[in-house]
């Protein structure tokens, strides 16, 4: 399988290179593209998925987990992550982490407040797998008034 896994990503993140060559250089919103879908001939029962997000400046999401488990390579710019019960670190091009399935992504931004920022994210799940679910909105605390 690791034969398989290997062609699939260096196919996936040769796809994600050239389009992201005649990209501006500054995206207006997150983005994300779907590169590849397929299931895994040595691994019955499971698919890859491998999509691009690129983030614009300064921005994130809200904490997160997926369904299942997550390679992810940053192709340009800075990526501040953080997954629950460790500190924030900041990716950089050619840097890449993995994601259990289930774990709580707390931290997932671009790292820059002028440059985009782009990421390659390869998913091993079961082919019903919902692969990102966010975190309901956090409710703000009701605003404080004083009173004389």
């Amino acid at each position: 399988m690791s034969r398989l896994l290997s062609f699939a990503l260096y196919a996936a993140a040769s796809l994600v290179l050239i389009g992201t060559v005649a990209m501006p250089s500054i995206a207006l919103a997150a983005e994300e593209h779907h590169v590849l879908d397929a299931p895994l001939t040595l691994a019955p029962g499971r698919r890859l998925m491998a999509i691009s997000v690129t983030y614009a400046p300064g921005q994130s999401t809200r904490p997160h987990h997926h369904g299942g488990d997550a390679f992810v390579y940053v192709l340009s710019g800075h990526i501040r992550s953080q997954m629950a019960g460790s500190p924030v670190r900041v990716y950089g091009p050619g840097e890449s982490w993995f994601e259990p399935a289930g774990t709580h992504h707390v931290v997932s931004g671009n790292a820059s407040k002028s440059e985009p920022a782009t990421m390659l994210v390869v998913f091993v799940s079961l082919p019903q797998a919902e692969l990102t679910t966010m975190d309901a909105p956090s409710a703000q605390p009701p605003a404080r008034t004083h009173s004389r």
